[in-house]
């Protein structure tokens, strides 16, 4: 290997390296001695002694190298993450050309723009970044210098959720939450308060599925159910012109922060604590109460492999309740944000909700996340959002 990498420490694998797929698991892996730190970027040698990559090494992490280059003359320094960091601004700024419709995007998708282990979404004025393995942990201070040389106005705000410090055995204490602020999307506006409870409030990643579903809405009434802070009733009043939007959440907290959205848009929107299961029961069997259009959009169900089953079951049982609240001719949108079950899964589970439900469910378009959002063909491991827009007879 040439002279400019030798200074990495060199990792050996058990195996020939078959797949590009950046992670490659702790089994997969010689342990090597001495044993570099969590986060360090090391050389990649397959079985046969062939070079497979530098990245970072973790011997703590279930997912032991994360590879951010395959080319064995490319350097991960300070101009790499440069270069990728430039690069997945560019993509929002000049070609999706982002700025234009909102100021609330995902501004970089970890694997989706080759940077494994990173996440940053832009809140207006409030850069939120949020690291997933100890190796970006571990470039915190350049990645910030680099993200300001883009947005020199921006507020940064960093962390890591507990689970995946443990995991990957680094330490990022909490910093001070940023003030809360309000963002910009197809003319709705909405408040956003990075480091509260709820992540942020705000979910840019269902930006184009919000505006594809107002267009269903004039002179309607619709459900939204699993509301959130209110993202598609809201853009079902103020942009799509519906006649009634209902909204229930079981959360009190962000039902708050729902209805403060709704006075920002000055949309009149009723919305309802309420467990949508007792609820929809109450309406499933009353023609006069179903709504022309039901949106259900529940939040993330699990990350354990092992739970995705009962997790379909859930799902099943929320989208038979849901179907059973569409007028007939009505529109239902439902959306699974669980990336460990995949698209297949999702349709094969509505198909089934429908049988029971004893509805034909007439499937218009199949989307996901915003483009904000990209996934590499050989990572659809950043592919979690899916969205099924259906006609319901």
């Amino acid at each position: 290997m040439n002279s400019p990498h030798n200074a990495n420490p060199v990792v050996h694998l058990k195996i020939e390296r078959r797949s590009n797929h950046p992670w490659i698991f702790q089994k997969m892996v010689e342990k090597p001695d001495p044993k570099p730190r969590p986060g360090s970027v090391v050389d990649i040698v397959d079985r046969d002694g062939m070079f497979a990559g530098r990245g970072f090494y973790n011997g703590h992490s279930r997912i032991a190298l994360r590879v951010l280059t395959a080319d064995p003359d490319e350097a991960v320094d300070e101009n790499f993450f440069a270069r990728k960091i430039s690069d997945a601004i560019a993509l929002r700024r000049e070609v999706l050309k982002l700025d234009a419709v909102t100021d609330a995007y995902r501004v970089i998708h970890s694997e989706g723009d080759g940077l494994s282990g990173l996440v940053v979404d832009r809140f207006a004025n409030t850069l939120v970044v949020e690291y997933f393995s100890a190796g970006m942990f571990k470039q915190r201070d350049l990645i910030k210098r680099v993200l300001l040389q883009h947005f020199p106005e921006a507020e940064i705000y960093a962390f890591a959720e507990e689970h995946v410090q443990k995991q990957e055995s680094f330490d990022c204490s909490a910093p001070p939450t940023p003030k809360p602020t309000v963002i910009h999307e197809h003319g709705v506006q909405f408040h956003a308060a990075p480091g509260s409870k709820h992540k942020t409030g705000f979910f840019a990643d269902q930006r184009d599925n919000r505006l594809y579903l107002s267009e269903f809405c004039a002179g309607k009434r619709v459900l939204d159910l699993c509301c959130n802070s209110g993202g598609f009733g809201i853009y079902a009043k103020a942009r799509g012109g519906a006649e009634e939007v209902v909204g229930i959440d079981l959360d009190e907290e962000i039902l708050g922060i729902a209805e403060q959205n709704a006075r920002l848009n000055k949309a009149k929107v009723k919305f309802i604590q309420a467990d949508i299961f007792a609820w929809l029961r109450d309406v499933a069997g009353n023609p006069a109460k179903k709504f022309d259009v039901v949106i259900l959009d529940p939040a993330k169900m699990t990350r354990d492999r092992e739970q995705v089953i009962p997790a379909l079951k859930k799902y099943l049982d929320m989208n038979k309740l849901a179907l059973g609240a569409v007028k007939p001719g009505g529109i239902f949108l439902t959306c699974s944000c669980t990336g460990l079950v995949s698209e297949e899964q999702f349709l094969d589970m509505l198909r089934r909700a429908a049988f029971y439900a004893n509805r034909t469910v007439q499937v218009i378009k199949v989307s996901g996340a915003g483009p904000d959002h990209p996934w590499q063909a050989h990572v659809p491991e950043s592919r979690y959002l899916k969205a099924a827009f259906c006609r319901v007879e």
